[in-house]
């Protein structure tokens, strides 16, 4: 149920957050800052059961590890830009959050390229 504590934590975040906007507005952002941080951190923590999940899968799949890692990073990225622009929102610039996100998501299209070329390479063999 760890989902359960990650929900509470932001959304003790969000009513601190509320409470604060209406006495004392700077904080308010902090607070949210503070939440999405300590959200941040725990998640963190899980990474490594991520990581060597996927090193488990390359240890069955004969796969190259150049499209495992392409995939962490692209996960590191979408993770990483979402986090950004919605702290960038949550203190009102959300123009510059927009920006953070559309960055993110030209990113990672660049990565998959290698990936993408590799698998019309695939295609075109097999229909050669």
């Amino acid at each position: 149920m760890e989902v359960v504590r990650i929900v509470m934590l932001g959304m003790t975040g969000v009513l601190l957050g509320l409470f604060l906007k209406g006495t004392r507005p700077e904080y308010s952002v902090y607070m949210s800052l503070a939440a999405g941080v300590l959200i941040f951190f725990y998640m963190t923590d899980k990474l490594s059961y991520l990581f060597s999940s996927v090193m488990k899968i390359q240890d069955y799949l004969p796969l190259d590890v150049e499209y495992l890692s392409t995939l962490l990073k692209i996960i590191g990225i979408t993770y990483i830009g979402q986090f950004s622009s919605g702290i960038c929102k949550d203190a009102g610039y959300g123009s510059i959050g927009a920006q953070i996100e559309i960055f993110a998501k030209f990113y990672i299209m660049v990565l998959s390229m290698p990936v993408l070329l590799a698998l019309m390479e695939t295609i075109h063999g097999f229909l050669s």
